[in-house]
């Protein structure tokens, strides 16, 4: 559905903006991994571990960044992280060696974990439940955005200055943005001077609050809960094939189907762009679908996208044919990402307000399947020389994604 004018679009575009920022810094080493491995002489597997040194700490401190922006609200929680994760960019710029490397990009993920559960957070108290997929679909556009156009742009920056300058450029984006960010958004729409009160009755329509939001008491009890379970496996599946995307698929290119640096940086930020149309389109198709089915059926869109998206992967990884195989992984992608705003949107409609908590428990799985996926491509490589095993691995996980979100139900709240 299209969303009304108001002051709430302006927080879209800091999302918008953010996703894209956040999804620069972290597919910029993708592109750099070749120079990287080349410059400081790292084996595949030692970049496997680079690669998921990144979404190990990111999954560790998830649960506790998402928690403390229901605590005390995303303009402080965001502002910190953002601070944080720029830092570490530019740090990676810096690496001398694997071990320098390694801790770099896991203090990069410790800072920029909790990262979309705040952003996730503050769509949530500022957009009501019927336009929430389509605020979803746009931020996550911007992250795969962000990924399609930093592939190109590195490979131009490594070609003009080196790839240490990249992570100076890319890092320096997201203090500039915190800047605005801190200026302009408030935790309670309420409270901000720009939203009316025609505006303010239209993103609390569905809740019937006219109080300011308060913190969150959770009881932290009740995520031993098994619809919180399924949600977590079901995006574990979904990290852990997003993540060949987003770390391998460059080396992919290059070293198994023999592309060159230029082609591949094209190719995968093709990808990526398909990711994003596929982002914002499955938002729309969610809130669409939530309005003639209800809750249920609109949130289990994932139970065929997931299936199709693996059904892609194992024909990129068996086909003989080069192009054949880029036009399949940029379909998987795609089919992967029509389900991303839907599932979101369930931590909303399980965890109400205590949704950032939410959030952060299932992308702390999504994060866990993304630090495994790097690690079984980097050592499938390494023993066996085979870049078909990891790819058919993660077409059957992420079928297994598929078959776990039917057992989702999105009207059962947590608290």
């Amino acid at each position: 559905m299209s969303l009304r004018p108001g002051t709430r679009f302006t927080l879209l575009r800091f999302t918008f903006a953010l996703s894209i920022i956040t999804y620069v810094d972290r597919v910029c080493i993708a592109s750099a991994a070749g120079s990287i491995r080349s410059e400081l002489g790292l084996t595949a597997a030692q970049m496997g571990w680079i690669f998921s040194a990144f979404t190990f700490a990111y999954a560790v401190f998830e649960v506790p960044s998402g928690w403390l922006g229901d605590v005390i609200g995303p303009r402080k929680v965001l502002t910190r992280i953002v601070l944080w994760w720029s830092v570490f960019t530019m740090a990676t710029g810096l690496a001398w060696n694997y071990v320098s490397l390694l801790l770099c990009r896991f203090l990069f993920g410790i800072g920029e974990a909790g990262a979309f559960p705040n952003m996730s957070r503050s769509l949530a108290r500022w957009f009501p439940a019927r336009e929430r997929g389509t605020a979803h679909g746009v931020m996550f556009m911007g992250s795969r955005a962000g990924g399609a156009l930093t592939p190109p742009l590195v490979v131009f920056i490594i070609g003009v200055a080196g790839w240490r300058e990249s992570f100076w450029i890319f890092g320096f984006l997201g203090v500039i943005w915190c800047a605005f960010w801190w200026r302009w958004f408030r935790d309670d729409p309420g409270r901000h001077p720009a939203v009316s009160a025609e505006e303010l009755a239209v993103i609390r329509d569905d809740r019937g609050d006219a109080e300011p939001e308060r913190a969150v008491q959770l009881r932290w009890r009740s995520l031993l809960n098994l619809n919180l379970l399924w949600i977590c496996l079901m995006y574990f599946c979904y990290g852990y094939s997003l993540y060949f995307y987003l770390t391998w698929m460059p080396t992919y290119l290059k070293d198994a189907r023999g592309f060159s640096d230029q082609q591949v940086g094209i190719i995968h930020g093709l990808v990526l762009l398909a990711a994003a149309i596929a982002s914002i389109s499955g938002g729309r198709l969610t809130d669409v679908l939530v309005r003639r089915y209800g809750i249920r059926i609109s949130r289990s869109i994932g139970a065929v996208t997931m299936p199709l998206s693996g059904i892609a992967m194992a024909g990129a990884a068996l086909t003989q044919n080069d192009a054949l195989s880029a036009v399949l992984l940029a379909l998987g992608a795609g089919a992967g990402d029509l389900c991303l705003s839907t599932c979101w949107a369930i931590c909303h409609d399980v965890g109400k307000d205590a949704s950032g908590t939410v959030t952060g428990c299932m992308n702390t799985f999504g994060n866990l399947g993304g630090t495994l996926s790097p690690l079984v491509v980097g050592y499938s490589v390494q023993w066996w020389g085979s870049w078909a095993t990891p790819l058919l691995i993660a077409s059957a996980v992420s079928v297994l994604g598929g078959v776990l979100t039917l057992l989702i139900d999105s009207r059962k709240q947590l608290v």
